[in-house]
């Protein structure tokens, strides 16, 4: 790149968030990440260092997402990579399901990709340039009990991601997803070990991923090598699920 690019990563503070901001960071993006609270951006400023930043960004609110863009085009400049990747999980089988699980992980999940996604599109048009990468899961295609919620977010992620593609490719601008399956993060280092002897059993590569495995595939998506790949959801889930 003959002049930085500016990336934004949602839901940077911790995590495969934390993993995609550092690796866009040292492949040479100014990278603007999100946290929903002061103390989560504060973080991310500190560890990615000099001329990166760490905004406050709520994906449920307009307001709050056009003043984490505002601050962050102020800050970087206009972002034309952007890594969608904040979600939630409110799991409970459907029959126990409240209506406020279910409304509040697809309007996280879904709705805030929306919101974050559209107010980018022009700068990205102008620019002639840019890479939209939307974290989706293994659970949209495998499916898990207690999980419907989540898996309807993010099949949705997916269907978005191919329609967008097709939106706006010829302003070389490309969309795709990553569907991670299970990582190593503070959310399965916390899990019980015979549960997670048996996820691992039911992984071809007998393992869980790591993060900066997920964060390397985003890092080439939002390349320019990347430039003829769009409308696609690349798995990177050791042999968890094939399809």
């Amino acid at each position: 790149m003959s002049e930085a690019r500016v990336a934004l990563v949602t839901g940077a503070s911790r995590g495969i968030g934390a993993a995609i901001a550092q690796k866009l960071a040292a492949e040479g993006y100014r990278v603007a990440g999100t946290a929903t609270s002061e103390g989560g951006a504060a973080a991310i400023t500190e560890a990615l260092g000099e001329g990166h930043l760490g905004v406050v960004m709520d994906v449920r609110s307009e307001d709050s997402v056009a003043a984490a863009l505002g601050a962050v085009e102020a800050a970087l400049g206009t972002p034309v990579v952007v890594v969608n990747n904040a979600g939630i999980t409110q799991d409970n089988l459907m029959l126990r399901m409240s209506a406020e699980q279910w409304a509040s992980v697809i309007d996280t999940n879904t709705n805030g990709l929306y919101r974050v996604t559209k107010p980018l599109l022009r700068g990205m048009m102008k620019a002639r340039f840019g890479r939209i990468i939307n974290v989706s899961s293994v659970i949209a295609r495998r499916g898990n009990a207690g999980q419907a919620n989540y898996a309807a977010s993010k099949g949705a992620v997916e269907g978005f991601t191919r329609a967008l593609a097709q939106e706006v490719g010829s302003r070389g601008i490309t969309v795709n997803a990553i569907a991670p399956g299970f990582i190593e993060t503070e959310m399965t280092a916390a899990l019980d070990e015979g549960v997670t002897e048996q996820l691992r059993s039911a992984i071809a590569l007998g393992r869980f991923g790591g993060a900066e495995e997920v964060a390397a595939l985003v890092a080439f998506l939002a390349s320019e090598g990347a430039g003829y790949i769009t409308g696609e959801t690349i798995a990177i889930n050791g042999g968890l699920y094939m399809n």
